[in-house]
């Protein structure tokens, strides 16, 4: 695979500059063009130490306005990280639309490592470079532009750049032990990148292999690939979203087989509500001393009784170790960014609870059913969803799914109520009105969302709100029971 990367290729000075010049106007231009795109540029860099990837990120950076570049090169993981699933760091950088991120050491790099280093066999590390192919793919249909460059050097060239850094008091820093390690691993780490690149290559997020022997030959080639890149999708007319098909009738939905009669009287409703706040506040502290976090999503009809429920579950927890994330329209940073974006800057901490009040189920309800996300996008989002609760349940996150059911008059009761009593009348906006009317179509979006996100790693609950007192009680019970699942497991 490597082969055509190691002919010696070289760029003169005086060709160089000349070609710089052109290329240094050309990519200011393009970026000013693509300030005004709804699209980022993910520019990823791999390949072999010291093949220039250093060296050439920062002539892009010289060459560009570097206000409109976010640059990241990643090491080992902080504390921070590592008490978050392994994406939780790369999706925080993501670049806005409009803007070019510049990415090295970033998510190829570990289970390439790994795999030279022999601690993924063949099978595991096919497992990851898959989650690298659903991660950019994820990104690409979101938009964005992918490019992604590999800079390889021949093992003998490696060893010559390293003694020539070595050689001079200002790169002798450069070069350590670690990298003549994987010098003398060279033939591993080559293996393992050509298994990278096959399994990692698509159409919308393909691998350039650059030859490194020479920087300005590799630089003028990422520079031009990069232009080329960014030229075709600036001029390319975008896709007229396709009509969505007519959604068929499911007949009896999940939600009807919800038995709405289950009630608590006041009395029972005390004794139950001590018990599992006393239950949940046990656990609690289990999972801060076992650095196990916990995400709690609630879903459900408007005046389902979502507050009051996350209002019970909260007076069992100490208020430095959870969190409330109310969900509501996106800001225009959230908007600049791939939905589930603003959802991962929120896990939390090994320890810490995150109690989501609605979440990314946002996308295939009331983007789905207001018409705010084209068919194609709510349709991927189950897929993009499935995944993301999977990395959060493998990291070890305890992760509960709640719905909350109503029937239609209990809603038009609630609804009454909150306009009729001042303190609650602030709940009840127009919006909420304008849902109640469409009300069959979320019943529908919301049987296909339990139907085709309800998995074994990540199952929803679905609680019989229309008592309040035992819809509280059910979700105190369920947190409970996946907490003690987890810490017991």
């Amino acid at each position: 695979m490597f082969e055509a990367a190691e002919l010696g290729r070289k760029v003169a000075k005086a060709e160089f500059r000349r070609r710089e010049a052109g290329l240094r106007l050309e990519l200011l231009e393009l970026q000013q063009a693509l300030r005004g795109a709804d699209f980022p540029v993910l520019v990823l860099f791999g390949g072999v130490d010291g093949a220039g990837k250093g060296e050439i990120v920062n002539l892009l950076n010289a060459w560009m306005d570097p206000r409109w570049i976010v640059t990241e090169a990643f090491g080992e993981p902080s504390d921070e990280e590592r008490e978050r699933p392994p994406y939780w760091r790369y999706w925080r950088a993501l670049a806005p639309r409009g803007r070019i991120g510049l990415y090295l050491s970033a998510w190829t790099s570990p289970p390439l490592l790994a795999r030279a280093y022999g601690e993924l066999d063949v099978a595991a590390y096919d497992e990851a470079l898959e989650r690298i192919a659903a991660f950019e793919r994820t990104l690409a249909e979101d938009g964005a532009l992918i490019v992604k460059f590999w800079l390889h050097l021949g093992r003998e060239a490696q060893k010559r750049r390293f003694r020539r850094l070595e050689k001079d008091p200002l790169t002798r820093w450069r070069v350590t032990e670690r990298d003549w390690r994987h010098w003398r691993m060279y033939d591993d780490f080559v293996a393992a990148a050509e298994r990278l690149i096959r399994r990692t290559d698509a159409p919308d997020a393909p691998w350039h292999v650059v030859e490194g022997t020479d920087l300005r030959h590799a630089a003028l080639t990422v520079g031009e690939t990069l232009r080329d890149a960014m030229r075709r999708r600036l001029e390319t007319p975008p896709t007229a979203p396709s009509p969505p098909p007519p959604a068929p009738d499911p007949g009896p939905t999940v939600l009807s087989r919800i038995d709405l009669g289950r009630r608590l009287d006041k009395a029972r409703y005390r004794r139950e509500l001590a018990r599992w706040q006393g239950r949940l506040a046990e656990l609690g502290r289990e999972a801060a001393v076992a650095g196990v976090s916990t995400v709690v999503v609630f879903e459900g009809w408007d005046a389902a009784g979502k507050g009051g429920a996350i209002r019970r579950l909260t007076a069992a927890l100490d208020a430095r170790r959870y969190r409330v994330v109310p969900v509501a329209v996106p800001t225009d940073e959230e908007r600049a960014h791939h939905y589930l974006w603003r959802f991962w800057r929120h896990l939390p901490r090994a320890g810490r609870m995150v109690i989501f009040d609605r979440s990314w189920y946002g996308r295939v309800l009331v983007e789905r059913v207001e018409g705010l996300a084209p068919p194609e996008a709510w349709r991927r989002a189950y897929g993009e969803i499935n995944d993301f609760e999977e990395q959060l349940v493998e990291h070890g996150t305890v992760l509960v799914k709640l719905w909350l059911h109503i029937s239609d008059e209990e809603q038009l009761r609630r609804f009454r109520e909150r306009a009729e009593t001042p303190h609650k009348r602030w709940k009840l906006t127009d919006e909420d009105w304008r849902n109640r009317e469409r009300r069959a179509d979320y019943e529908r979006a919301v049987h296909e969302m339990v139907q085709r996100t309800s998995t074994t790693a990540a199952p929803w609950t679905l609680v019989a709100a229309e008592d309040k007192r035992h819809a509280r009680v059910e979700v105190l019970r369920t947190v409970c029971g996946a907490l003690a699942r987890r810490l017991e497991g």
